[in-house]
């Protein structure tokens, strides 16, 4: 099984083209996904996207036959003529899809910096030899350090609720009803651009456990290349942010998953967005 990660930039290469249809391309030439998760999706912002009216998370899902594909909004506002505009993350997959749920992080107050609401989205789907497996992808506050704390806090938070259903699932409603029972899964995966490096305090806080669960989030890659730094996944090509690469784009895992584990790479080359592609693979 494989699992793509990638912040798109709004699908705008360091060319200063956008192209959803080149963003698929290049993530279908890396691997055969069974799940892709981007972040930076936008609809309907000429600013960025050069023209009005592209609804990007309709065009990837046209892209992507076969595929069911889920965006969750992280703004939704409207222009000045009335249109809408969407502005979040997506996860496309070609597994069953058994549950959706889209979370608003925490936006406390920060006057001191700019900033935008975040969420992350989750599918649960049923993956082979695994069973239900949430897959939840996204993009922290970039700016404000106080957000992104919040924001890390909420994830690990998101775990322990996670994990705590899988153990003591609620009691089944009416069949029908949306309270009839659902799937509960025991493995859970987290992925995005969490605007942050490993040697951050909030990368270590994501990974704390809630008081009284034995699970917690773990970083992929320290468990796959123990005592190796992540390979960059930003500022490769562009430094406008920066006057060196670093890697801020991860997977976290559950305990449970940790086994099934097998390969994590990134890709260094390719400039269509300013973020690199991360690619997980997993075994039953």
């Amino acid at each position: 099984m494989q699992i793509l990660t990638w912040n798109t930039q709004w699908c705008c290469g360091l060319d200063g083209i956008v192209s959803p249809r080149r963003i698929i391309e290049h993530a279908r030439n890396m691997a055969d996904f069974d799940v892709l998760c981007l972040q930076e999706i936008a609809s309907n912002w000429p600013m960025l996207q050069g023209e009005a009216g592209i609804d990007q998370a309709a065009q990837i899902a046209a892209l992507l036959p076969g595929f069911q594909v889920f965006f969750g909004a992280a703004l939704q506002t409207w222009d000045a003529a009335g249109q809408p505009q969407h502005f979040g993350n997506l996860i496309a997959t070609r597994l069953p899809a058994l549950q959706v749920q889209h979370h608003a992080l925490p936006y406390p107050p920060d006057p001191a910096v700019e900033s935008m609401p975040r969420m992350c989205t989750c599918v649960t789907v049923d993956a082979p030899g695994l069973g239900p497996l949430r897959v939840l992808t996204t993009h922290l506050e970039y700016y404000s350090r106080s957000q992104r704390s919040a924001q890390a806090a909420a994830l690990r938070q998101l775990l322990a609720e996670y994990a705590g259903h899988a153990a003591r699932p609620p009691q089944p409603g009416e069949a029908g009803s949306p309270f009839q029972a659902r799937a509960q899964a025991r493995h859970t995966l987290l992925c995005g651009d969490f605007n942050l490096e490993a040697s951050d305090a909030d990368h270590a806080l994501i990974q704390q456990r809630c008081d009284g669960l034995d699970e917690g989030w773990h970083d992929v890659w320290q468990h796959l290349h123990p005592g190796q730094p992540h390979a960059p996944t930003f500022r490769l090509f562009d430094r406008r942010y920066g006057p060196l690469p670093v890697a801020c784009d991860f997977f976290f895992a559950s305990g449970s998953l940790l086994p099934h584990l097998t390969a994590l790479r990134v890709d260094g080359q390719t400039q269509v967005s300013d973020h690199q592609p991360v690619l997980l693979e997993l075994a039953p």
